[in-house]
């Protein structure tokens, strides 16, 4: 099977139209990894966790192993911007 490699900017698009679970974990792997520039570990938790909220079983885990290495405060901060990035689509 190929394998299709995306800009961050298209899965942002493509995962903001529908909120795609698998867009979203993506997107978690682009900051986690640092796959385009620097690693972001608050924005690949927010991405993990709006995967994770969609059902994305690997983004729960993905979401879990990231909050041990997180300030709480990095936490809050992750999910709100979980919130706002989801009241934005309405």
């Amino acid at each position: 099977m190929a394998r299709m490699d995306f800009s961050s900017r298209d899965i942002i698009e493509y995962a903001a139209q529908g909120g795609q679970p698998d867009a979203l974990f993506e997107l978690g792997l682009i900051y986690c990894t640092g796959r385009e520039g620097h690693v972001d570990l608050v924005e690949a938790h927010k991405w993990f966790n709006l995967a994770a909220v969609r059902g994305n079983e690997e983004a729960k885990r993905y979401r879990n192993e990231l909050s041990s290495e997180l300030s709480k405060a990095d936490i809050a901060r992750a999910q709100k911007m979980a919130r706002e990035w989801m009241r934005s689509l309405h």
